[in-house]
């Protein structure tokens, strides 16, 4: 049975912090899940650590499709949310409708994540009265990297917190479920937890918040370079060379496949040949 909006909703009020995380593919999201995720988000971040693009602008709907079928098909507990890519829900409604549906249908998710705040609220509302459930996400908001001018800390001045909240209000008043706030201070990212209902899951957003999700590549340690909110609980990077090196070296040196790794017939039978 997966893990639903009342469940995660429920996790706030029990004060029991939600644990997300990325995955794209069906190996990992079968070991997250395993490992005891809540929910993953197959995050349009795939498209810089998965795919090789320069930021997530690239993204298509189709890409999108593909890995979140493939992370579905891999989970059975973990509610997983598809993330919106870039101008597939601010064209139109319509628009933002048949896309979240593809999600749903397409991708077998079971909610998705849109960015913004107050400027996405009537599509967000439209989406949810349709019966999809929608994370929002507010904050550092990569698809708008271009108009932000880079990878930066948002609401640093009260204006910008001001502005950051009234988004948060305007997401849950519009019925998303919960809100991602990406690279918000702490201390305003525990006061946004604190004004409104619905839960607000950190990334690089403090301790206070009701959960936490990361890029599951930088917790492995896929890459040399993360992000500062980033841990890297793992060097998989090195383990991974380390063990390709072993098998090139191996296969060099003629000691690789053995008799264990070998199929074998009676030598009688080739005798004719």
């Amino acid at each position: 049975m997966r893990y639903t909006i009342a469940d995660i909703r429920e996790m706030k009020a029990r004060k029991e912090k939600i644990l997300m995380i990325t995955a794209y593919d069906y190996a990992t999201a079968r070991l997250v899940e395993e490992a005891g995720m809540h929910m993953i988000l197959v995050g349009d971040s795939l498209g810089m650590v998965v795919l090789g693009y320069e930021s997530t602008i690239p993204v298509t709907m189709e890409e999108m499709i593909h890995h979140t079928r493939a992370v579905t098909r891999a989970t059975k507990k973990c509610m997983v949310v598809g993330d919106m890519p870039f101008m597939t829900y601010t064209i139109s409604i319509e628009d933002a409708l048949r896309n979240a549906a593809r999600f749903i249908q397409q991708g077998g998710c079971q909610s998705v994540k849109l960015e913004g705040g107050e400027t996405v609220a009537e599509t967000v509302r439209r989406i949810v009265n349709c019966g999809i459930p929608v994370c929002g996400h507010i904050g550092l908001t990569p698809q708008s990297v271009n108009q932000m001018g880079g990878y930066k800390i948002q609401g640093k001045t009260p204006e910008a917190a001001a502005r950051l909240l009234n988004d948060a209000v305007c997401l849950e008043q519009a019925g998303a479920f919960a809100v991602v706030l990406e690279c918000v201070p702490s201390e305003l990212a525990a006061l946004i937890s604190r004004r409104i209902a619905i839960p607000t899951i950190g990334i690089g957003a403090g301790l206070d918040c009701d959960g936490q999700v990361q890029v599951v590549s930088d917790v492995l340690g896929f890459y040399e370079l993360a992000p500062k909110h980033a841990k890297k609980y793992a060097d998989l990077a090195g383990v991974i060379k380390k063990a390709v090196a072993d098998y090139a070296a191996e296969v060099r040196a003629g000691t690789f496949p053995t008799a264990k790794q070998s199929y074998s017939m009676d030598a009688r039978l080739l005798e004719g040949l």
